[in-house]
């Protein structure tokens, strides 16, 4: 049956929508969670693996208490409390990438619970609760060859790499999050945004979505505006960027909506989420805890953090983004507004960075909320996506103080930048540039724009001074914008005596 999909302001005025997430971060050790193996990333496949990870027999796991440390900063980050005593368990289930048919994680008895973290979005705050962050080692990866999406469905034959497997995998559990409306969208990427700057401030991840390193499950269910009882959620699965999730929630929301509305059930159900379409198609029916058989791993003892150790790493906690926030907002002189625009652009590190490098605060966020976020828009990546680094944007900025390019001499300059022709003093001096501001090289230009213009240059004459901007014009368009308006002007009114 074909589904009749609603607008999307329709269906949130008829349908309130829950969201919830699940994010992995596997952590920045430079061991895997149970074994000795590297967790470096992008080398040869099945060269970081040995007897443990591979889950051979008689190989016995030996938890990496760097990974058990990195966990806690985590969950006091986050509000956690911490367990004084937990457990690891093994998760059953089979999948090629599985080496053992079982994963270790913690189900029971997570080592952090009960937590919370608030996301500012225009204006108004959402207390994320936090459920769960728990301890787990990830899986190995996949590789489906031949076909054109990289997934299994075309492909010639699938071939899978355990470098990954055993990589010590952290995941955070929110409880569902009802209230946000219409804003469920855009308040999931926030909350993901957020965490993603406490887990960099932490020094735990490279968080690098792009690489896998983070990564979310995105819960979506739905309910009529005028009911208490909560829908069926789905759960779309390794969602890797923050556009996406966005999007994946979006997408879910009018799909749900249009299956209710056709008199369908939602079904409980697994779901990939689609990066050139931006839509999802159906996984697998969603297993509940039951399915996974979970039991106490036999071959690890419990975790019993003491409390002086808890409090020595509390004590070691960075300051975290809503900290940082509140002191840049401070020093920039930005209002709440200004600073929530920079923030949901997801530009503050990149501004923070080019003011580093020496622009001003005003030009770091002219720039990257100006020309650099209409371009990274156009192209659909973030903004830290696009070729440009905040020292580039620093020395742009610095071209435009001193005069040597003027605003629409630097857009071009940018182009050049992000086209990979090198620096902006570089593609400045490759393209010709620089603002021409030699009052004989103009003499010229002016001499002709007041030729072609006897009547505007009466008006002038007459003492209309402002008539003067046509001929100023004129001007910049015979030098393809690289003259100075300003000397240009002078010139002008110089030339029909009103200086």
């Amino acid at each position: 049956m074909t589904l009749t999909m609603s607008a999307y302001d329709d269906v949130v005025a008829r349908y309130a929508p829950v969201i919830g997430l699940e994010t992995h971060v596997e952590l920045g050790t430079v061991s895997k969670m149970f074994c000795g193996c590297s967790t470096r990333f992008g080398s040869e496949p099945n060269t970081q693996v040995c007897p443990v990870c591979l889950g051979l027999p008689g190989a016995l796991p030996v938890a990496n208490a760097r990974a058990i440390e990195a966990t806690i900063l985590i969950g006091l980050a986050l509000n956690c409390s911490i367990a004084s005593w937990c457990r690891f368990a093994r998760k059953n289930y089979f999948y090629p990438d599985m080496p053992k048919n079982f994963q270790i994680s913690q189900y029971d008895e997570p080592l952090c619970t009960d937590g919370w973290v608030d996301v500012l979005l225009d204006g108004v705050a959402y207390r994320i609760e936090i459920e769960r962050v728990h301890l787990e080692e990830d899986t190995g990866k996949s590789l489906h060859v031949g076909g054109s999406t990289g997934r299994i469905h075309g492909s010639m034959h699938s071939l899978v790499d355990f470098n990954r497997a055993g990589i010590p995998l952290v995941e955070i559990v929110t409880k569902p999050v009802p209230g946000t409306g219409a804003l469920a969208p855009e308040v999931a990427r926030a909350y993901v945004t957020e965490l993603r700057g406490i887990l960099r401030s932490l020094g735990v991840s490279d968080v690098r979505m792009e690489e896998g390193s983070m990564r979310c499950d995105v819960n979506t269910s739905l309910s009529r505006v005028d009911s208490d009882a909560w829908g069926t959620r789905t759960e779309t699965k390794n969602v890797n960027s923050l556009r996406s999730v966005e999007r994946a929630v979006r997408s879910e929301i009018v799909r749900q909506a249009a299956v209710l509305d056709a008199g369908q059930r939602v079904i409980q159900e697994t779901r990939h989420f689609h990066e050139n379409s931006g839509e999802s198609t159906a996984g697998r029916s969603k297993e509940e805890a039951t399915d996974y058989r979970y039991f106490p791993e036999p071959d690890l003892v419990p975790l019993a953090p003491d409390t002086e150790w808890v409090e020595r790493l509390r004590a070691t906690l960075p300051e975290l983004p809503s900290a940082r926030r509140c002191r840049l907002q401070a020093t920039w002189g930005l209002s709440d507004a200004e600073m929530d625009a920079l923030t949901n652009a997801g530009a503050l590190d990149l501004i923070e960075a080019t003011v580093a490098a020496g622009a001003s605060a005003e030009d770091a966020r002219k720039w990257w909320l100006g020309d650099l976020s209409r371009r990274a828009n156009e192209s659909g990546v973030e903004l830290e996506e696009l070729a440009v680094t905040p020292a580039q944007v620093a020395q742009l900025a610095g071209l435009v103080t001193t005069g040597r390019v003027n605003d629409k001499l630097a857009r071009q300059a940018l182009s050049g930048v992000l086209a990979g022709e090198g620096s902006p003093e570089e593609v400045v001096t490759a393209r010709g540039l620089e603002v021409v501001s030699d009052t004989g090289e103009l003499g010229t230009a002016v001499d002709e724009a007041i030729a072609a213009a006897p009547d505007i240059a009466a008006k002038v004459r007459g003492g209309k001074v402002a008539a003067a901007g046509a001929l100023v014009g004129a001007v910049m368009r015979a030098t393809r914008g690289q003259a100075d308006a300003q000397v240009v002007r002078e010139l002008i009114l110089a030339r029909l005596d009103q200086a």
